[in-house]
């Protein structure tokens, strides 16, 4: 038995990955998604949304060679193989372990003209709150913090701390980019933190926009799963 369940380990990313890719892009490929306010130029960006409507960007923004930071725990290699499954470079490390390494290289990308997807919130939380790993980020770069939100109908939330949304076959998306923010390389404390309460509100506003426009109201929300 103890052997089997070694075995199992093992091989759990590769079968566990390889079944959630494939739900990820038949979800995906039938999904009707609208974009409004992106901009002409990705390069040099860090693309803002959060953890919990990850699964919409990680299908509008596959195959473009996006990178994206992944953790190095369990489910972290499975997320690794799917990502890169879908056309995504990836960097691993977290906040507990690889995490300044992680940070190194992500500006090293951004400085060569790369461009980022990260999930201010995540992997841990608390769900809706910007970290402060992405704003060093973005003044060690010098790039451009880009908030996004995204909504879709009908779709299925579950009962997980980010409240995560997989929207069903054919359903309609709606995501939406607001402007640029910056933070500049001699920026203060007290300046960074005010930068950093303004995405994460310009997040959860593009987000309540696009829900309005996806025709929800706070009585028409789909319960969690």
């Amino acid at each position: 038995m103890a052997e089997l369940k070694y075995r199992w380990r093992i091989i759990r990313p590769y079968i566990v990955s390889g079944i959630l890719y494939s739900l990820v892009r038949l979800i995906g490929s039938t999904m009707r998604i609208e974009t409004r306010g992106a901009p002409a130029d990705y390069s040099k960006t860090i693309l803002c949304g959060w953890h919990g409507r990850s699964f919409a960007f990680a299908n509008q923004f596959r195959g473009k060679g996006l990178w994206v930071i992944i953790s190095h725990s369990r489910d972290g290699e499975m997320q690794a193989r799917i990502f890169g499954k879908l056309g995504f470079n990836i960097i691993r490390g977290s906040t507990g372990r690889g995490g300044v390494r992680a940070l190194v290289e992500s500006i090293r990308v951004l400085k060569d003209g790369g461009t980022m997807a990260m999930t201010p919130d995540g992997p841990r939380g608390p769900n809706g709150v910007v970290q402060e790993g992405v704003m060093a980020m973005a003044q060690k770069s010098g790039a451009a913090l880009l908030p996004g939100g995204f909504s879709s109908r009908p779709r299925w939330v579950f009962k997980s701390w980010d409240k995560y949304n997989v929207p069903w076959p054919f359903s309609k998306g709606m995501l939406l980019f607001g402007d640029p923010i910056f933070v500049p390389k001699n920026a203060t404390p007290e300046e960074v933190e005010a930068l950093r309460q303004k995405l994460e509100s310009e997040m959860h506003r593009l987000e309540g926009e696009a829900e309005v426009l996806m025709g929800y109201t706070e009585k028409t929300m789909v319960r969690s799963l």
